[in-house]
Parts: C-alpha cells; structure tokens; sequence
C-alpha cells in the first residue's frame, strides 16, 4: 500500500497506523518508540500485521472510511455483493495497559468476514510463544506480552492465527489487544463498547476547546487532533512522527527514525497548539522541555526521546527490507549529536510566546534562557548542521543564524516586556551585529536574495521564514526578492523543495533525490500572503490542501515524480505548517 492509504489511530502513548484494506500494519508497544509488534509498514506479514476485512483472497480495500467526527475513531466500511460491513478501530485513553480495539459490525445484509493476526516483537524478529487461555490468546517474546480476547474461535497455522466468521445486519463483535510486561500478571479486561463511548467523549471534549473558526476550519481540527495524537501524554513531549524509516526518496537510503521529540518541531506545535486555544498542552510541554535539556547549555540536543532521554544510538536493521525496498531501516537517530544552532532561537521564542500567551511566569525557564543565551553569543559565529541535518560538512547556514538573532531578540523582549533580569544594552548590540552580519554575508545583492549558506550561490526554502520570525518586514524587498528567487529556483511542479538535491550539490552528503517537503510549500503560502500576495497564497494553500490523504493526514513530503505522499507518517512538521498558513490566511 502507498503512505497515504493508512490512517492513524492512537492513545496519545502509541499508534498504529490501518490500512485501507483493514490492516493493521505498524504498532510499537508501549510507547510510541519502543519495538514494534506489528511491523508489516516496512517488510512484509512475516514482520507482524492484524487483518481484518471480507473475506477475499484479495483483501479488498475499503468502499469508504472516515473518522467518526472530530474523533481518533476510525471507521472502515465495506460493500460487498451480500451486505455491507464495518469496522471500528481504535486504542482507548490508557489506564493501565496499552489496548487497540477492533469492532466489526453488520450494517445490512449479511457479510463473511475473516481475520489474521501475526503477533512479532521486536521489529518482527522475536516469533511469540502462543497459549491459549479460556477465550484468550496471549504470546510471550522476552520482556512482551499481549492479550487478544475475540469473539470468534481462532486456529493456529503458519505461524498466524486465523478465523472466518458471518456478520449480519445489527450484530456487533469486538476484538481486543492489549499489551503489558510479560513478568506481570494478566491484565484486567475492558469493556469495549464502554471504553468507545469514553474516547468519543474526551476527543469531542477536547476539540471543544478549539479557537479557530475560520474557514479551513475542518483542516485545522484535523491536524490539531493529529498532533494531539502525537503527544505522549505522560510527560508532555511531542514526537516528530510515530513511524520509522518510511523514505524520502522510494528505494533510497533517506530513512530516518521521528519516534523522538525535535525541539524544533514540538515548538512550532506549540505555537500552533497556543494559537488554537490549548494552553494545557504548552503548560505540559514547558515541563517536559525544562526537564529533557536540565543541564548546562553547551549540552543541548536537537531531540530527545519522549521522557527525555538524551542516548538515542542509531541502528539499522537488516533483517527488515525496508518499505518498497528502502533500505536501510534505522532506529534511533544519529543526527542527536549534530550543531544545530537554530534550535537555540526555536527554544527561546517558544518560551517567550508561552509568556506572551498567559502561561505563568517560570523562574527555571528564565535561569534556562539565560545560560542559552550565554551558550549563543559564544557560538554563533560558528559552522554547524543546520535545519535540515545535513550529513555533509558543516556550513555558516543564513537561517541558522537568523535563529541565533531570533534568540536574542526573544531574549531582548522577555527583559523589556516582563522586566526580566539580563544585559539589555549589551544583548540589543549583540543582536544588532549578527543582524548586519546576515545582511552583508547571506545576502546576493546581484541576485536581490539571501542563499543558503555564506558565500553560496544555492537557496534554501528555510529562509521564507525570515519575514515570518521578524528579522525582516515583509515589504522589505531583500524579503520580496527572496520569495520570489525560491518560487522561480526551488518550486518543482508548483511545490517547493527544501533545497538543491543535485550531483553538483554535496551539501547533505547523500545519494539520491527527495520529495518536495511539505512544510516549505505551507511557508512560501504564509510568506506570500505577507507580501501582499494573498490571492497566490490561497491558490498555492488549496493545492497543499488536497495532497492531504481521505483521512486528511500528510506526510513529511510529497513525490511530485510519482504523484504521491513520502516520508515518515503523519508527520507533525506538515500540519503544524497547515495550521499557521490558515491562522494567516484567515
């Protein structure tokens, strides 16, 4: 199946990704970066998947399926020549022990149904002991063990267990999954039909709360509910994406682990989530951030794992082949250790908008920033990795250095607006010569636009946001010259690349091409609506719109060579861009 055929489901501690033709392809136990149990999304069924759907050879996709409401409540509908049937998916608000749910229901007629679970931990490596016990399967591998209590008889075989079962008009027969600790006793049963009612609620609940009204209202919601969902509720941290290695390029080696919590990406979902009314999350995230990088600045990391571990050694699997092919499979994430000094600007103003947006003040979070600071007058002048990661050598990034004027301009602001202790005179002046700096070093008069790096000729789509953080006003014609350069150099069938991916090009140090990234198209729209040019935002908006798959989630990229979503998925990094761009087109 391509990535835009699975939706999420999830309980805000995990999530499985569901295909179209009612499988459950990707779910890792207990939290959203352990090993997977049902690791199809990048091998095959030997690597653990749970298929549910009429009875075919074929295993028929879908006729509909949508999120019932403004829910994580996924529903699958099949017509079939002898009725019609549905199933419910979803993972209940835990209490305990993690559980995914699957209810089947009979709409019309009457519909063979059938059903195959391949239960494998760690990565589809560990095939699970299996006993049965009264109406009861469970499997132990290690320190993993899951429950399924079904409704129908299940027969072993080929290392699988199966069953075929007839569902008529009214008839409703749920399936429950649920892990714990293989050393601990069996987990107490829930009430599935009780345990929807509850999730339906809290969901509805929290979108209540939602401020936005304007007229992508349904889109917004959306990607508000899926970054909920990305949210490990225990400690407030917010993961990049639930998958694993989904590539960038079909076939290719750009295959990376988001299971983890980018301090650039959970701050643009602050903001977005701020923007929108949800104060709880940025009071919950303030908290996780506070703890995850405790310490002295000059040990700083870009990511950190959802409680705050700072070791996140990579891997590669090579017992997985990858999906369609794309190999390596990594876990973990070797770009943790990387200088990216932009973050230390993305930290600084997301503190400072959770003070500007009514969060109380936090004497911790000032002593944090002003080590920070501290940490970027002494290294701003430095090479580093930059926004995208590059795994080529380090260069003197523009916007990595705008984000080092956009710390100390936050830094500035925090003193003057809330009369925090610091050196104003002294920080103003520092701020003001990394300005000029930018302005004389990063910028190509000839050309009339700023460029990637010091001294290239290359652009990079990161620097339309330049306008968006205030180091430019917009009308500024360095800012118009710049839209407009990446519109012409960097726009691939109407959509924007991060930068030049070419031969000549080594600035990321890797084979291959990539996708356009979806959040530089969502920056191009904001930055034209800024200039002035509102009507091409909207129309650019619209088309970034309808990439979004039936279920209204995208990925981190979008394959204009093959007309398709790639990339990790879903990926916050594209929605929280769709929530800004209508916050500022509305």
């Amino acid at each position: 199946m391509w990535i835009e055929d699975y939706a999420l489901i999830g309980d805000m501690q995990s999530a499985a990704l569901v295909g179209r033709n009612g499988s459950i392809d990707w779910l890792c136990l207990p939290r959203f970066d352990s090993p997977s149990c049902f690791g199809a999304l990048l091998g095959d069924k030997k690597h653990g998947q749970w298929w549910i759907g009429p009875a075919h050879a074929e295993r028929p996709r879908a006729t509909r399926r949508r999120y019932r409401g403004e829910t994580l409540v996924l529903e699958s509908e099949w017509d079939t020549p002898t009725g019609t049937v549905r199933v419910v998916d979803f993972m209940p608000t835990r209490h305990t022990n993690p559980d995914l749910v699957r209810i089947v229901e009979g709409v019309s007629g009457t519909v063979e149904m059938a059903t195959e679970i391949r239960i494998r931990f760690d990565y589809g490596r560990i095939v699970p002991w299996v006993r049965r016990d009264e109406d009861l399967l469970q499997a132990v591998g290690g320190p993993d063990s899951v429950w399924l209590h079904s409704p129908v008889p299940l027969e072993g075989g080929d290392y699988a267990h199966h069953a075929r079962f007839t569902v008529s008009e009214g008839d409703s027969m749920a399936f429950v999954f649920t892990w714990h600790p293989s050393h601990e006793p069996r987990p107490v049963e829930i009430d599935p039909h009780e345990q929807l009612a509850e999730t339906e609620a809290l969901w509805a609940e929290w979108v209540e709360k939602c401020t936005y009204q304007g007229p992508w209202r349904d889109a917004v919601v959306r990607s508000l509910i899926t970054l909920k969902a990305l949210t490990y509720a225990p400690t407030g941290g917010i993961v990049a994406a639930p998958t694993t290695s989904l590539p960038e390029d079909i076939g290719g080696v750009r295959n990376w682990d988001y299971r983890y919590c980018w301090l650039r990406d959970a701050t643009m979902t602050l903001d977005a989530l701020i923007g929108a009314g949800y104060l709880d999350e940025a009071r919950a995230w303030r908290s996780w951030l506070l703890r995850a990088i405790a310490g002295r600045a000059q040990d700083l990391q870009i990511m950190y794992g959802v409680a705050g571990e700072r070791r996140l050694t990579e891997l590669e699997l090579d017992w997985l082949p990858g999906y369609e092919n794309s190999r390596p499979v990594r876990i973990g994430n070797g770009a943790v250790d990387q200088l990216q000094l932009d973050v230390y600007g993305e930290v600084m103003n997301s503190l400072h908008l959770s003070r500007v947006s009514g969060l109380e003040a936090d004497q911790r979070a000032w002593t944090l920033q002003f080590e920070l600071i501290s940490y970027v007058e002494q290294h701003w002048g430095d090479a580093d990795e930059g926004l995208w990661e590059v795994r080529g050598p380090r260069r003197h990034f523009v916007h990595s250095k705008v984000m080092c004027w956009v710390a100390l301009d936050r830094a500035v602001r925090q003193v003057e607006a809330f009369g925090k202790p610091g050196p104003l005179k002294h920080w103003k002046e520092l701020r003001d010569r990394i300005h000029a700096e930018i302005c004389d070093k990063g910028f190509d008069p000839v050309r009339g636009t700023f460029t990637q790096s010091y001294g290239s000729q290359e652009l990079d789509a990161a620097l339309l946001l330049i306008p968006i953080v205030g180091f430019l006003p917009p009308e500024d014609p360095r800012v118009t010259g710049t839209v407009e350069a990446i519109q012409r150099e960097l726009m691939v069938d109407g959509f924007v690349l991060r930068y030049p991916v070419s031969p000549d090009n080594d600035v990321d140090g890797l084979p291959g091409g990539e996708g356009a990234f979806l959040a530089c198209s969502f920056w191009l729209a904001e930055a034209l609506a800024m200039i002035g040019r509102k009507d091409e935002a909207v129309e650019l908006f619209e088309r970034l719109l309808a990439l979004r798959n039936d279920v209204g989630l995208l990925a981190e990229e979008y394959d204009p060579r093959y007309k398709r979503l790639v990339g990790n998925f879903p990926q916050a990094f594209s929605h929280v861009p769709l929530i800004h761009t209508a916050r500022a087109l509305t």
